[in-house]
């Protein structure tokens, strides 16, 4: 979890440098709507590799996926300790128990 404390960190650090000298300004320059498209392009990403890549490749598409996850997170201003937290409060609940008790809209 070090690694992800510290991108988080990186990242933060990051939204109010110049959007020609980084990417993560970059994407905060375009917003959520921006963000949120790009998180989904390399979720996308990472099935193709499941279903059809190798494993180096899933690797290195689920690394971009969770460092665009980081930069949402960072844009709506969800630390990751609140998704840390929400996992444990998950721990050792059935999925099928977990998504039935949650609201009827998700």
């Amino acid at each position: 979890m070090d690694t992800l404390s510290r991108l988080e960190a990186t990242i933060a650090d990051r939204l109010s440098a110049d959007p020609d000298s980084s990417y993560v300004a970059r994407l905060h320059r375009g917003g959520t709507p921006a963000i949120a498209r790009k998180l989904g392009e390399e979720a996308v990403e990472a099935v193709i590799a499941a279903l059809s890549g190798s494993d180096d490749e899933l690797t290195g598409e689920a690394a971009d996926v969770l460092f665009h996850l980081l930069v949402l997170l960072c844009e709506k201003r969800i630390p990751l300790a609140a998704v840390l937290g929400e996992l444990e409060r998950r721990e050792g609940m059935s999925g099928l128990d977990e998504k039935a008790g949650r609201n009827p809209k998700e």
